[in-house]
């Protein structure tokens, strides 16, 4: 039987947990200036003001709620992750909230940024040699007595109430209700673990609305083709645009309420990052490109049939954390990125509405 002092404290944390959110107005919906004659307005929902800076604060939160109230979490377990970046900094943030440790196993190649941030909220950071051999490591950890393994990419899919619960489908719904095409056409967000498009996904198809997801998916990751072949033993050589693509197909990855994907090249995704600072003063990361030229392709396939609505899309995650890589003229030379190519032709689709095949 549980002691009673064990139930006082998962229910405090439970209490502590849900009080981050409360404090929390929802994130903010921008437009983006599309040419009005197109009928087409375009919307990007800010994630980066979460309290961690990104989307994976949504996700983390869903993990230690789901944790704590599934009796894996309790006050002496340590807690461990396999993450490279943005979920282990929200792990370590929920993690010190509640007064557990927390532990992120990490490819030995994740920048000193990221690695501060989750050591900034009082996290451990545990390196392997290669990027894959995180998931057999964090699993071995967790294994220890009163150790747990959150396992976002097995459990993101699970842990979120995707019938609402200001769930981030919910919150785009309610937000959207005043605008002009109230009812998006079009949803698009990168696959990370999955769990994202899951819950959109099925959020749309359970309050029975016509809006479309469209997942977008970076060079060198296993989702698209997945998507496209129907199989989940399909592999990748893993992503540059951190935050999205992996090199496996993850479990919480939902292909049947996705309904369309885009494989996006990598430099398309750094310019149109560029691009949407210039133009509008949002200083987003590399996910945030993949995302927006996704949604210039939907929009100028929607013009080209002359049919009006709205496109939502999200910033995953603030630009501070990549000035030494995507906002770096050195380091996008270094990758053989040519921008001013893309640049160029992501200012001809906002001049005509035309779509350059070439941009992917």
């Amino acid at each position: 039987m549980e002691p009673a002092a064990d139930r006082a404290w998962v229910e405090n944390a439970l209490r502590l947990v849900e009080s981050d959110a409360n404090r929390s107005a929802d994130t903010h919906l921008h437009s983006f200036p599309l040419p009005s004659d197109w009928g087409i307005d375009l919307y990007l929902k800010d994630e980066s003001v979460h309290p961690t800076g990104s989307l994976k604060h949504r996700l983390a939160r869903s993990l230690f709620l789901f944790g704590l109230a599934n009796g894996d979490i309790g006050p002496r377990t340590t807690l461990v992750e396999a993450s490279s970046g943005s979920t282990a900094v929200s792990e370590a943030y929920f993690a010190r909230l509640i007064g557990s440790k927390f532990v992120a196993v990490m490819p030995a190649s994740t920048s000193p940024t990221k690695i501060a941030l989750i050591e900034r909220y009082g996290g451990s950071i545990q390196l392997v040699p290669e990027s894959g051999m995180v998931y057999a490591e964090a699993e071995r950890l967790g294994a220890q007595d009163d150790w747990f393994y959150l396992d976002q990419f097995t459990n993101a899919s699970v842990v979120t109430d995707w019938r609402g619960n200001n769930n981030i489908a919910c919150s785009i719904f309610d937000q959207m209700a005043l605008e002009r095409h109230p009812v998006p056409t079009w949803i698009v967000v990168g696959a990370g673990t999955g769990g994202t498009s899951a819950t959109i996904g099925r959020y749309c198809r359970y309050k029975r609305v016509h809006t479309r997801v469209a997942v977008v998916d970076p060079e060198g990751s296993a989702f698209h083709d997945a998507w496209v072949t129907g199989r989940r033993d399909v592999t990748g050589t893993g992503s540059r645009i951190e935050g999205i693509g992996r090199p496996r197909v993850e479990p919480s990855f939902v292909p049947a309420v996705i309904d369309e994907m885009m494989s996006i090249p990598d430099d398309a995704s750094v310019a149109a990052m560029r691009l949407l600072d210039m133009m509008t003063g949002l200083h987003a990361g590399g996910s945030t490109g993949t995302n927006l030229v996704g949604a210039f392709r939907l929009a100028a396939a929607m013009k080209a049939r002359d049919e009006q609505g709205s496109i939502v899309t999200l910033v995953c995650d603030g630009g501070e954390r990549y000035e030494g890589t995507y906002y770096s003229d050195e380091w996008v030379a270094a990758q053989g990125m040519d921008l001013g190519a893309r640049r160029g032709e992501l200012d001809s689709f906002l001049t005509s509405g035309v779509w350059d095949s070439a941009i992917g």
